[in-house]
């Protein structure tokens, strides 16, 4: 993805577009269900939008758990990648 197309939202972004709590979104990273925040500098972290946007649309097609840690896994691996190109 190029960099132009990036954007970056917070956790109260997240929260809002899967509706749940604080504790849900840490147990949902924790088992591999969602991708990890990244750090912004000091305490901030963020996400990556298009990486929660296909977390969301693999639910809405009901995909299982293992599936979703399958795309998580990927969407990781993608952020390596991606640097790696430049």
């Amino acid at each position: 993805m190029q960099l132009s197309n990036l954007k970056i939202i917070r956790r109260a972004a997240v929260l809002s577009r899967f509706n749940m709590s604080k504790t849900w979104l840490c147990d949902r990273i924790k088992d591999g269900l969602i991708p990890p925040p990244f750090s912004l500098g000091g305490r901030a972290v963020g996400w990556l939008e298009h990486e929660i946007n296909a977390v969301l649309l693999a639910m809405a097609a009901g995909k299982g758990e293992d599936d979703l840690k399958a795309l998580v896994q990927r969407l990781i691996d993608q952020r390596e990648f991606d640097i790696s190109q430049d």
